[in-house]
């Protein structure tokens, strides 16, 4: 056969193959009334002409039967050739059940078929919450459960795919609900379905223990966001802090700038993206950590509360390395944080899903190109050595400390500059102690004895450490509190917490509804999270205010020592500035 003859009738036998293989949707009417065979027609029409193409050429023919017989929970099942559907289902005055239901049975047969396995596909497991675990073979359970549009979709990866693509094709919302599932399946069918825009800016919800209250509901343009960090909090000596803690840093732009490299400078805008373990009782307990009894969640916090806990609280250095992305891939990558924050409620081991690993996932499954590096570490510094082999990090901003420091890559911890305060102090009063250390280890009256010999100058120093001294004391009264909490306290600290979970797990304040929330769901929950917001400050400053009477003698004493020589100190440089001929100091 000639070759232009052959290559012709190759052509009409493929398209006949095609046509042969076309979806055909057979209904079986045998036990449907007139009424509902016309319901069942038209939900099939609507079905078949909404599928996209390589879906329907995948399937052929289908026959649909509506039943009595299948079990008081099923709506439909697929068997080979064949989709049997609950005949009640046609009763559904809109027709959507129905439509529902056709569609979740044929996403089962394609995702059986040759041109299928949608539920088999890494990337898709990954993003759907089904994910890989460090020092295991096996992937995790999926923990996305809150705010899912059918809990059923968590029962197996075919459920998944098969509840999904009943949103995908039927909800006109699901591109902005849950953006990067709409894409992926988008890329599987080979033609993006059209949708109405979304809402500006990616919705979270702000914990600020810092701050006063405020909206806390934060609706995150991407656009803004000019670049992302790893941001490393260097360890210490205590056994949950030793390996140090990954987290994200967003440069976002203050209003009115423009994106680009002098949003760095806008420090009061950026904010953090930081897993962590939501400690639910008073006590905090080691081995709960170790066995996964803590929730593990995705808190937004401000880069300043991040710099004042790790730098002056803990005295931990903080390294913030620029991420090599490109604005699209630090899009999808908040799109990621935003559905965890709405939906993931996992579990915290201090090995094996700590803050490496959750942010190694993150990274991974936010950004496609990053899905293929091998991110998977334990710890902080070895995930941060994997983004240096894969050239996703640029630690060259690190090489110069002192211009790291200048240009915010790099937070020291405040222990150095406590040092430099002593050595001032130290050089004008001729102490004998020969560091910090070794100064803020003697009993507070003891150091109240040379304040009346300091200058101006030393004066401000000595009071710099004071108010330190005063810090660290009143984080060892929190942990002694934790642990020695008297069963009166213990009520009030539980509704503190309980406020906290709600705005930790922000999904509990949107019950309704599914994937990001939208703009009246935002508009529902700005109020109740700002209102919880408020008591929860208040019921805080209560519980502090109790506090200092349920500590031990010995510890009310020392507090109330440093207290006092920070009162004393701060009397004495106003005093100090005032004879020097300089204007009036604000009190301490």
């Amino acid at each position: 056969m000639p070759a232009r003859r052959f290559a012709a009738a190759f052509l009409a036998l493929l398209a006949c193959a095609t046509s042969a293989r076309a979806l055909e949707l057979q209904l079986a009417t045998d036990s449907l009334h007139d009424e509902e065979a016309t319901q069942a027609r038209a939900a099939m029409h609507e079905v078949a002409r909404a599928l996209p193409r390589h879906w329907a050429d995948a399937l052929g023919a289908v026959r649909v039967e509506w039943r009595d017989d299948l079990p008081a929970d099923v709506h439909g099942r697929a068997r080979g050739d064949r989709i049997l559907l609950r005949r009640a289902l046609l009763a559904d005055a809109d027709g959507h059940a129905a439509r529902a239901a056709l569609v979740h049975e044929l996403a089962h047969l394609y995702d059986r078929s040759a041109a299928g396995g949608l539920s088999r596909d890494p990337r898709l497991l990954d993003l759907a919450g089904w994910q890989d675990a460090p020092l295991r073979p096996w992937r995790t359970r999926n923990r996305f459960t809150d705010r899912s549009p059918d809990l059923y979709e968590l029962e197996s990866p075919a459920e998944f795919v098969a509840v999904n693509l009943e949103y995908y094709l039927l909800d006109d919302s699901y591109p902005c609900r849950r953006p990067q599932l709409a894409r992926h399946f988008d890329a599987a069918f080979g033609e993006p379905r059209a949708h109405a825009p979304c809402p500006p800016g990616l919705p979270f919800v702000q914990f600020d223990a810092t701050a006063t209250p405020s909206a806390p509901l934060l609706e995150l343009d991407p656009a803004r966001v000019y670049a992302v960090d790893y941001l490393l909090a260097e360890g210490n000596e205590r056994p949950m802090s030793r390996w140090g803690h990954s987290m994200l840093r967003l440069v976002v732009c203050a209003p009115g700038r423009a994106p680009g490299p002098d949003c760095r400078l806008d420090l009061d805008w950026h904010l953090v993206l930081s897993f962590r373990a939501f400690v639910d009782d008073v006590q905090v307990s080691s081995w709960r950590g170790l066995t996964g009894s803590y929730p593990s969640r995705l808190f937004l916090l401000p880069l300043a509360q991040v710099v004042e806990e790790y730098t002056k609280v803990e005295l931990r250095g903080l390294r913030s390395i620029p991420l090599r992305l490109h604005p699209e891939e630090v899009a999808t990558l908040l799109q990621r944080a935003a559905r965890l924050h709405w939906s993931y409620d996992g579990r915290y081991y201090f090995i094996g899903n700590n803050c490496a690993v959750e942010t190694a996932r993150l990274l991974a499954d936010g950004v496609p190109g990053l899905h293929a590096a091998d991110l998977m570490s334990i710890t902080p510094g070895g995930l941060l050595r994997r983004l240096d082999a894969a050239g996703v990090v640029d630690a060259s901003v690190l090489d110069d400390r002192d211009r790291a420091i200048r240009q915010g890559y790099y937070f020291p911890p405040a222990s150095a500059r406590y040092q430099a305060m002593f050595d001032v102090a130290r050089a004008a009063l001729e102490l004998p102690q020969r560091d910090v250390r070794e100064w803020l280890a003697l009993p507070a009256g003891d150091r109240a004895a040379v304040f009346g010999a300091a200058g101006l100058r030393a004066s401000a120093a000595l009071l710099l450490l004071e108010e330190a001294a005063l810090r660290r004391l009143q984080l060892e009264a929190r942990d002694v509190l934790k642990r020695h909490m008297p069963d009166v306290a213990r009520d009030e600290a539980g509704g503190l917490l309980a406020i906290e979970d709600l705005l930790t797990r922000p999904a509990q304040l949107a019950p309704d509804g599914y994937g990001l929330p939208q703009p009246a769901e935002r508009r529902a929950i700005g109020p109740e999270a700002t209102a919880l917001a408020a008591r929860w400050q208040g019921q805080r400053d209560a519980l502090f205010a109790q506090a200092r009477g349920w500590l031990p003698a010995d510890r009310q004493a020392a507090l109330e020592a440093v207290e006092g020589n920070v009162a004393v100190l701060g009397s004495r440089l106003r005093e100090l500035h005032r004879a020097a001929g300089g204007l009036e100091l604000p009190g301490h």
